[in-house]
C-alpha cells in the first residue's frame, strides 16, 4: 500500500485522470513536477490555467481559439469554398500537417454513437448545414475516422447536404504506405479497392 501525503496523493490522481495516463506515469510526471523550480512549476500550472480560462469555440467553425475566429477561419489565404469536417481540434493539426489541405473546417466535436447516447444534437450538425446555407461552399470533405460512428456519422450528414446540391466527398481509406496486403483485414482491403485510382 502507498502512503502519500495528501497533496502528492491528489496530484498523483488529477494526472492519473488524464487519458492515457497509468498509475505508475501518473506518479513519474507527479516527483517529476515537485523536484521543478517553483517558478517551473507555477508557469505549469499557470499555462492550464490560462488556456482553460482564454480558449473557447470560435464562432464559424468550432476550433479552439482565443479570439472570436480561429487562426484559420480568418485567414484571405484559405479557400472558403472547401469544407473539411472532422471529429475533434487534434483533427485539424494532423489535416494541417499534410501541407495539403488550404480550405476551412467545421468541427463536429464528436461523432453520432447511440451506445454512449449522443445523437446528431449533441454534436455540431446543425451548425453544419446552416454554414451550408450562405452559398459559399462548393464541396464539403468528410473526415471522420473510419470507424463505425466515424461512418455512420459521415452517411448522416452526407444524406442532409444533398438537397443543397453541394459536392461531398470522403476521405479515402485503405492500405497504409508502407503497410502490406497479406496483414490487411478484409474491412482496409475492400475500402482499397473502393478507392482505387486510374495511373
Amino acid at each position: 500500500m502507498e502512503f502519500y501525503a495528501a497533496p502528492i496523493a491528489r496530484l498523483i490522481d488529477a494526472f492519473e485522470s488524464l487519458p492515457g495516463i497509468g498509475h505508475k506515469t501518473a506518479q513519474r510526471l507527479a516527483f517529476y513536477v515537485l523536484t521543478l523550480p517553483e517558478e517551473k512549476a507555477f508557469a505549469f500550472a499557470g499555462a492550464i490555467t490560462d488556456a482553460k480560462q482564454k480558449i473557447h469555440y470560435c464562432n464559424k467553425c468550432y476550433n479552439l481559439t482565443d479570439e472570436q475566429l480561429c487562426a484559420i477561419c480568418s485567414s484571405s489565404r484559405r479557400d472558403p469554398s472547401q469544407l473539411c469536417v472532422v471529429e475533434a481540434p487534434k483533427d485539424i493539426l494532423a489535416m494541417e500537417r499534410t501541407n495539403e489541405y488550404r480550405g476551412h473546417y467545421h468541427v463536429l466535436h464528436g461523432v453520432i454513437s447511440p451506445q454512449d447516447h449522443i445523437g446528431p444534437d449533441e454534436i455540431k450538425i446543425r451548425e453544419l448545414i446552416t454554414r451550408l446555407a450562405d452559398d459559399t461552399i462548393s464541396e464539403v470533405i468528410l473526415a471522420t475516422n473510419p470507424d463505425i460512428e466515424g461512418e455512420a456519422t459521415a452517411i448522416y450528414i452526407s444524406r442532409l447536404i444533398k438537397p443543397f446540391g453541394v459536392k461531398t466527398t470522403r476521405l479515402a481509406h485503405g492500405i497504409p504506405v508502407g503497410g502490406d496486403i497479406e496483414y490487411a483485414d478484409e474491412v482496409t482491403l475492400a475500402k482499397s479497392l473502393e478507392g482505387r485510382q486510374e495511373l
